[in-house]
């Protein structure tokens, strides 16, 4: 029983970390088609600024520091990419895809050249790098703080989509830019303030990497954005709740798989969760499995006349 609890919060704590890399993701391509492959990028300079910060300041008051520095950062690269390069490109998704492959491979090279290619480790408070007795298992008190930050976020972004005309801006200028301007809108500066706060997201979660593995390096974002968009793709590119039940189910899936069949096996246990969810889903052309078992228990069951029997 004490397995179970450790086995599950930590996978809470998992999923909380893999959904705030894809809420960033999930949000800058719903709302403007944007596929940002530099948002691990973003997340690597954020949890390198957020790192010299706690380090310089140290305690709770440094965590809290490093927490603002971080999204800053993050918010800020954000903003410059969007003005200089992306901004150029809607409604060029190749080109799109070229600019920020090409900004993921430079800017870790960039930090690796400036901080070296060893890892970091990452300063927390005293209370933070603990444990939580639970139900007789010890958690790691940190975990409990990427689960509420992931909380946080899932509740402020779905009001934001559904509560702010920003959202609406967005989506229907997406759909038809002329239009919306036509009407005295300034589209673009809502798509500046969503790629923003996209990249904030990445600050933050790239904050919170390094709290979750008490260390920073300069290829850490480029390997959890690979789960932020098995996440993403699993969750559906347009739903933020459909991300975060993705990335509940990625995080739980990936802790049980490493602790009852082997180390590193969680890794492919996504890949093979993301597989079957391609694999299940319906697409244009192709009925899925609850599609056909409808149509064919329906052909099976005999029609019931306005009366009601058979």
């Amino acid at each position: 029983m004490n397995t179970l609890v450790l086995l599950t919060l930590t996978g809470l704590g998992l999923a909380a970390l893999y959904f705030l890399i894809a809420s960033g993701l999930a949000l800058i391509f719903g709302l403007m088609d944007v596929l940002n492959f530099a948002h691990g990028a973003f997340l690597t300079v954020s949890a390198y600024a957020a790192w010299r910060t706690a380090d310089a300041i140290g305690g709770t008051a440094g965590l809290l520091a490093a927490l603002g520095a971080g999204v800053l950062t993050g918010l800020l690269l954000a903003v410059v990419t969007e003005l200089l390069l992306i901004r150029r490109l809607y409604g060029k998704p190749k080109e799109q895809i070229l600019v920020t492959v090409g900004l993921s491979l430079t800017i870790p090279a960039l930090v690796q050249s400036y901080a070296g290619a060893d890892s970091r480790p990452f300063p927390v408070p005293d209370w933070l790098s603990g444990t939580v007795g639970v139900l007789g298992a010890r958690v790691p008190a940190n975990r409990f703080l990427l689960i509420g930050a992931a909380l946080a976020v899932l509740i402020g972004v779905r009001l934001l989509l559904t509560r702010t005309r920003y959202g609406l801006i967005v989506r229907a200028g997406v759909e038809d830019r002329a239009m919306v301007s036509a009407l005295g809108v300034d589209v673009m500066r809502a798509f500046t303030l969503v790629f923003a706060l996209g990249g904030a997201l990445a600050g933050l979660a790239g904050v919170l990497s390094g709290v979750y593995f008490g260390s920073v390096s300069p290829h850490r974002g480029t390997s959890l954005l690979i789960f932020g968009f098995v996440v993403v793709i699993i969750g559906g590119l347009h739903s933020i709740t459909g991300v975060a039940w993705a990335a509940l189910a990625a995080g739980l899936v990936q802790q049980y798989a490493n602790y009852y069949v082997s180390g590193g096996f969680g890794d492919i246990a996504v890949v093979v969760l993301l597989a079957l969810v391609i694999l299940a889903r319906p697409t244009p052309g192709r009925r899925g499995p609850a599609e056909w078992l409808r149509r064919r228990t329906a052909t099976r069951r005999p029609a019931l006349h306005p009366g009601g029997t058979a």
